[in-house]
């Protein structure tokens, strides 16, 4: 496989790599993340499994030609302003999204995949590539890293807890940060407190529904569940699930786009 960086290469090599590569655009977001997790975990955390996902990949006798992008470290956070973010609206981190993709069309590439760590960029991340495909003529793919899994058949342990995933510096998050960088995470990770009634932006009334309600991410603490339990040794296996799940959709993506 043929993987650079887009920052190490020239303009000429950017321009033909764009004739058969897929550039791929990380993005993440800068937020708190209660006490133990930092500000960056989103983009920690999705630069860790695009890296281990292009590893995968990389040990392919053919495979895709891929150009990464570096990855964006801002996203849409206005709901942890509460504690600290640096956060975009939606209409800039939309107009963002719509500059990088039309820049990426005049440099030549014509497919583009963009690959999100932030649960709040996910909407605003999913429209930018509707738009982008209306308007040029391009083949465009968008996920979260952590909806693209390996498929395998893995027992419980292996598989994680959907209940938490991927929550918000809980569980899931606190796991995958003990695995990719441990020295970032405070530690000991202090036991969560239960919160009653529990938010509704996690536990709607009636399947279906998307409920916000004022205050309730400052209310939990900024945390969706409890993290005391995380383990780095579950963590790295999450972290290549996910990512073999995202070398095969960089595959099925490169195949039905050729």
């Amino acid at each position: 496989m043929s993987q650079s960086r887009l920052t190490e290469l020239t303009w000429r090599e950017v321009r033909r790599a764009g004739e058969q590569g897929i550039a791929v655009l990380p993005i993440g977001s800068q937020e708190q993340h209660a006490g133990h997790l930092p500000m960056g975990t989103d983009t920690l955390l999705v630069e860790e499994v695009l890296d281990r996902a292009l590893a995968v990949l990389d040990e392919e006798p053919s495979a895709p030609e891929v150009v990464r992008l570096p990855a964006l470290p801002f996203g849409h956070s206005p709901h942890h302003l509460f504690a600290a973010a640096v956060s975009l609206s939606a209409a800039t981190l939309g107009a963002v999204l719509d500059d990088v993709l039309d820049s990426l069309v005049t440099s030549g590439y014509r497919r583009v995949m963009v690959v999100n760590g932030h649960g709040g960029n996910d909407e605003i991340m999913r429209l930018a590539v509707k738009r982008f495909a209306l308007r040029a003529r391009v083949t465009v793919a968008a996920c979260s890293y952590w909806t693209v899994t390996a498929d395998e058949d893995e027992d419980e342990d292996e598989a994680g807890r959907p209940d938490v995933t991927p929550g918000h510096a809980g569980w899931f998050e606190t796991s995958l940060v003990l695995a990719a960088r441990p020295e970032l995470v405070r530690t000991p990770v202090p036991a969560r407190t239960p919160v009653e009634p529990p938010p509704l932006f996690d536990h709607p009334p009636h399947p279906g529904l998307t409920v916000e309600r004022h205050g309730e991410w400052e209310r939990v603490d900024g945390s969706t569940d409890d993290a005391s339990g995380a383990d780095a040794d579950r963590g790295g296996r999450l972290l290549d699930d996910r990512a073999r799940g995202l070398a095969r959709a960089i595959r099925a993506f490169d195949a039905a786009s050729r």
